[in-house]
């Protein structure tokens, strides 16, 4: 497809927004260059790596600017030079001044992991999942000086299933995030699409996760509990504490049927089942802890992390 979008700038960092670059390319729209995240030290080793985005463009031949401050002069200079028809923007990891929002004269798309208004912000993918929704989406809008706030393109909607967590949501959803790219740019091209306004009584919020934010307060619901542990897993994972010690906590699975008959705090081991981990008591339900990851180690299922770690029937987690 050549047509008015000739000249396509994207940026994007995560592995998130490599489909949507791979999906530019097959629909005949080689961006003209890629602005990705400078490289950055990760994971267990914190070895300086590049970014996915960066990764395939380069695997593609697609010349690649890493500004450390989109908002700086220099780097904007950078963006103008380029002309650009269009800025195609998924997961870039830094918010655009309105002056970039501006170089190309067709504007910038951006593709959000939520179905607009609901969860703007930078986490919206996390926060569906913790809040126990049960379908999500994706939505391309027109970029205005707002976070997530301009008028919305298309919008597809998908379940969120009861086994999903927030890694396996991420890749359905960034599947879908190139389709309905596809289609935006596609109809945008026959002028079949017209951009409608966002209704922002109804808008909700997916901040930036804190630390704060990955603790398991036992005193919860046990349904809130697993889809706090759900909505955290892979990264950053749902914490705890037991006997000092740092737990994440990496799948559960709720009780229902549970009569106990014994006084005793939210966080408490019940009993060890055998196969299936510890059941834990909270404030309101029951939860097996059927995968636990102990403090620089590997991820064991409950029933190991028992054995291997002494817990037994009267342990406190939380403390």
């Amino acid at each position: 497809m050549q047509g008015k979008f000739r000249k396509i700038l994207f940026m994007g960092t995560p592995e998130f927004a490599v489909p949507s670059l791979e999906r530019l390319i097959e629909q005949g729209l080689p961006p003209i260059a890629v602005v990705t995240q400078p490289d950055r030290p990760r994971g267990r080793g914190q070895k300086v790596l590049p970014s996915p985005v960066k990764v395939k463009a380069e695997e593609k031949g697609i010349p690649v600017l890493q500004p450390e401050k989109i908002k700086l002069p220099e780097a904007q200079q950078a963006l103008a030079r380029l002309a650009p028809d269009l800025i195609v923007v998924v997961a870039y990891g830094q918010i655009l001044p309105e002056s970039v929002l501006k170089i190309p004269p067709y504007g910038c798309i951006n593709v959000h992991a939520s179905l607009l208004p609901k969860y703007r912000g930078a986490a919206p993918i996390n926060w569906a999942v913790i809040h126990g929704e049960k379908e999500t989406g994706v939505t391309t809008m027109l970029m205005d000086k707002g976070m997530d706030t301009g008028p919305i393109l298309l919008q597809e909607r998908i379940p969120i299933e009861p086994e999903d967590d927030a890694g396996s949501l991420q890749a359905k959803l960034a599947k879908l995030g190139a389709e309905v790219l596809a289609q935006t740019l596609e109809r945008l091209e026959r002028g079949s699409l017209s951009p409608q306004p966002q209704d922002s009584a109804q808008a909700t919020y997916a901040p930036l996760l804190k630390k704060e934010d990955e603790l398991l307060n036992w005193t919860d619901s046990a349904e809130r509990i697993h889809n706090k542990i759900r909505g955290l897993t892979p990264w950053p994972g749902a914490k705890t504490f037991f006997k000092g010690k740092t737990l994440k906590i990496r799948k559960t699975v709720v009780v229902q049927d549970y009569l106990n008959k014994t006084p005793s705090p939210p966080g408490t081991v019940l009993e060890i089942r055998r196969g299936e981990g510890p059941l834990i008591k909270t404030g309101g339900g029951f939860i097996i802890l059927s995968e636990i990851q102990p403090e620089n180690r590997q991820i064991i299922t409950g029933e190991e992390f028992c054995r291997g770690y002494r817990m037994a029937p009267g342990d406190v987690l939380g403390v």
